[in-house]
C-alpha cells in the first residue's frame, strides 16, 4: 500500500538539503513511483533559474529508463521540450509527489503543470499548495485534466520549507543564525565543521546580501568571510561591534566587491533581503528577536573550549548528515 506520508516525507528530506541556496525560490522536492508503485526518482530544485524540482526528477527518470542524451541539457527550457518530444509515453499512469503546488505560469523555466500533464501522470500528490498567486492554479489545472490530485500531505512540514520564501514575497527580510560546534558544544578553537559543510557555508554566503559578525570574532579568528570553496561572490559584512579599532589588515576588509560595516545597531538589516549571522553567545543573545531560523552544524568531536552560554528553546524543523557532520534547522519555540 502507498503511503503518502512516507513518499513525501522523502520529497522534505530532499529539499532541505537545499535550503536557503534557492533563495529567493522555495527549496521544492519531487519524486516519481511507476504504474506499479516503485520509487523510480528523487530530486530537487537546487537554485534559482535552474530547474524546478518536478522538472529535474522528470529528466533523472527519463535517464534512469534509457535516455542517455536528456543528462547533456542544461537549459530548463531546452530540458522541458526535449521531454515534450521525446517521452514516448513512459511516464503514462505514474505518480509524483512534490512538496509544493507544481508552478502554472511561465517564469525562467516554463510551467511545470503543462509538463505534468501531456506526459499523462494519473496523479499528483501535493504537500502545500502555491501562495504565490501569479505561479499557483496547478493543482486546478491537472485536475480539470482528469489526474487525481491529492493536496496538504504533510502541509505543516511544507510549509516551514517555505519560510525564506514567504518573507521574500512580503519584501522582508529573512535572517537566519548559523552556528558550528563540537558534540560537547565547543565553537572556538579553529576549524570545526568539515570540508564538506565548510563548502555549504561558502555556496550559502554566495546567496546572501549580508553576513553579519561579531566583532570579537574579527579579532580574534582574523577570517576572510568569502566564498573561495565554491567560487562565488561574497557579501557585504557587517561586524557587529562597540569598538571600531580594527586591524584593517585583517582579511575580510580586504575581499573584493564588498563592503563592510562597523556598528553597534542591527538597523542595517531592513536594507537587505537576505542575511546569515555566524558567530556565538554574544550574537545568540543580541540578535534572538530577529532571528527567523538556526542553522547548526555539529562536528562529531569532542574538543577543549568555550562552549555557548545561552538559554535559547528550538524546534527542530529537520536533521540531517553529510559524510560527518549533523546539520540541523531550527525555529525559535
Amino acid at each position: 500500500m502507498v503511503d503518502d506520508n512516507f513518499y513525501m516525507n522523502l520529497c522534505l528530506k530532499e529539499a532541505w538539503k537545499y535550503q536557503g541556496l534557492t533563495y529567493p525560490n522555495p527549496a521544492v522536492g519531487s519524486l516519481i513511483l511507476d504504474n506499479y508503485g516503485k520509487l523510480i526518482a528523487i530530486d530537487a530544485h537546487r537554485e534559482a533559474g535552474n530547474p524546478h524540482a518536478e522538472l529535474n526528477v522528470i529528466s533523472k527518470t527519463l535517464e534512469i529508463l534509457g535516455d542517455k542524451k536528456i543528462s547533456n541539457i542544461n537549459n530548463p527550457s531546452d530540458k522541458h521540450q526535449y521531454i515534450l518530444d521525446n517521452h514516448n509515453n513512459q511516464f503514462k499512469d505514474f505518480t509524483i509527489y512534490v512538496t509544493l503546488e507544481p508552478c502554472n505560469h511561465t517564469g525562467s523555466t516554463p510551467p511545470c503543470s503543462l509538463l505534468i500533464k501531456t506526459l499523462g501522470f494519473k496523479k499528483i500528490v501535493i504537500g502545500v499548495m502555491d501562495p504565490n498567486k501569479k505561479a499557483s492554479g496547478g493543482a486546478k489545472l491537472l485536475e480539470s485534466h482528469g489526474i487525481n490530485v491529492i493536496n496538504g500531505v504533510l502541509e505543516n512540514k511544507c510549509q516551514q520549507l517555505l519560510e525564506p520564501f514567504k518573507k521574500w514575497q512580503k519584501k522582508e527580510p529573512y535572517i537566519f543564525f548559523k552556528l558550528a560546534t563540537t558534540k560537547n558544544g565547543v565553537y572556538t578553537g579553529g576549524t570545526i565543521s568539515s570540508i564538506e559543510s565548510r563548502t555549504h557555508v561558502h555556496k550559502l554566503r554566495q546567496k546572501i546580501d549580508l553576513l553579519i559578525i561579531g566583532g570579537n570574532t574579527v579579532r580574534i579568528d582574523r577570517p576572510t568571510l568569502d566564498c573561495r570553496l565554491c567560487g562565488g561572490t561574497p557579501p557585504d559584512v557587517l561586524i557587529y561591534s562597540k569598538r571600531d579599532d580594527f586591524d584593517k589588515e585583517i582579511p575580510l576588509f580586504s575581499v573584493k566587491e564588498r563592503k563592510v560595516f562597523i556598528t553597534n545597531s542591527l538597523d542595517m538589516v531592513k536594507n537587505y533581503r537576505f542575511i546569515m549571522i555566524e558567530g556565538a553567545d554574544v550574537l545568540l543573545k543580541e540578535t534572538s528577536e530577529i532571528i527567523d531560523n538556526y542553522l547548526i552544524f555539529t562536528a562529531p568531536t569532542f574538543k577543549n573550549g568555550k562552549t555557548v552560554q545561552l538559554d535559547l528553546n528550538l524546534k527542530n524543523l529537520h536533521q540531517y548528515q553529510n559524510e560527518t557532520d549533523t546539520i540541523e534547522w531550527f525555529k525559535k519555540i
